[in-house]
């Protein structure tokens, strides 16, 4: 089924055009309504009936493990589902927290090179903990939502100026939502606390973060909107997928210890305006979600339901392989070539950008993320 069959059992919000959202699972290119299953999963009454998936991911793994089951068994002989076509997507959670990382050493090194040419292009804390940013929950937007150009301070000789960004960029991510209120979970019981993953972009306006990032870190250049894909793969669905992570030197400190196999094998690709500008790869994460997870809370901060953790852009050594335009064209100096004929560095209005993520030969699909720019 492209990627949406028994395997993957995704959750998702869907409405028809005026009416209220409704929770559902996706099966091919139908939803299937998830309230009639509630009572057979052995779920609390009302967890499966309103528009979001926060009751159910407070639950936790063996409430999730129940529904799943249930969900395979009856979806064999699977009913009619609602057609996709005739639905719209809503943002199937109520974000609480949202935490961006900085996971892949490409995308860091990458940006390194570019900023600091005459240094090293790490930062001596880089390989020491997964480096994150809290980013603004209200600002997380579901697949299709346009995004307008944001505005900000812009650097200049002298004084900044102040208008439309100039450089709107995309970052290629994997993010995942936890479930129970935890603390301190360590890596050991990060699997108890991760619900499911959904592509993430991380829109960004390099001119407004560069003039506003020291000494805090990013701000608005990030927060006008994050937008993720529609559907929540179940992390049960990417247990095959599961694969060694790059080694890390030096060794991690104790809390950030993991034993397993913990990077995602999960393909994916950039397209802007119709062209595929970058196709990459999860696997290559140098920190990995139970290591991210672990850092979050170390310090007693909790997760709740429906916080989403992001991966930060993921991008490859090779060409062709970067998760963001900054990268892609190398800072702005190497335009990209589209299929029209057009060139881009960064976004101009009216433009499309599609993201979109699989496992093996698409028996996992999450479906895509996509955003039209709007003007400022």
């Amino acid at each position: 089924m492209d990627g949406f069959g028994l395997d993957n059992l995704p959750y998702g919000a869907v409405a028809r055009p005026g009416e209220p959202a409704h929770l559902a699972v996706r099966l091919g290119d139908g939803a299937v309504p998830l309230a009639p299953f509630e009572r057979e999963a052995g779920l609390p009454e009302g967890t499966l009936s309103g528009p979001l998936l926060n009751p159910l991911l407070a639950l936790g793994p063996d409430a999730w493990a129940a529904l799943r089951g249930v969900l395979q068994e009856r979806l064999a002989d699977p009913p009619a589902g609602i057609p996709l076509a005739e639905l719209e997507s809503r943002l199937p959670v109520a974000v609480g927290d949202y935490v961006d990382f900085y996971s892949s050493l490409e995308h860091a090194s990458n940006l390194g090179r570019m900023f600091r040419p005459d240094a090293d292009p790490l930062l001596p804390n880089w390989r020491e903990l997964p480096v994150g940013y809290h980013g603004r929950a209200g600002s997380i937007v579901v697949t299709g939502t346009p995004v307008r150009r944001p505005r900000g301070q812009l650097p200049a000789d002298g004084r900044p100026t102040f208008g439309p960004t100039q450089r709107l960029d995309i970052e290629l991510e994997l993010g995942f939502l936890t479930g129970p209120r935890g603390t301190r979970i360590t890596t050991a019981a990060a699997a108890d606390h991760v619900f499911g993953f959904v592509l993430v972009n991380d829109w960004s306006a390099r001119d407004i973060q560069r003039w506003e990032y020291q000494p805090l870190g990013p701000f608005l250049g990030k927060s006008f909107a994050t937008s993720i894909s529609a559907w929540v793969v179940p992390l049960a669905a990417l247990e095959p997928y599961r694969v060694p992570a790059p080694p890390q030197d030096p060794a991690p400190h104790a809390y950030l210890r993991t034993e397993g196999d913990w990077a995602l094998d999960i393909a994916l690709e950039v397209e802007l305006n119709g062209t595929i500008v970058s196709r990459t790869n999860a696997r290559g994460l140098y920190w990995t979600f139970p290591q991210q997870l672990a850092h979050a809370t170390v310090n007693g901060a909790p997760a709740r339901a429906g916080d989403l953790f992001a991966s930060g852009t993921i991008s490859g050594a090779d060409a062709g392989t970067m998760g963001s335009l900054i990268e892609l064209t190398w800072g702005g100096r190497n335009p990209l070539e589209l299929a029209d004929g057009s060139e881009r560095t960064f976004l101009e209005d009216g433009d499309t950008v599609v993201l979109r993520g699989w496992c093996g030969d698409h028996a996992v699909g999450f479906g895509e993320v996509s955003g039209m720019i709007l003007p400022a």
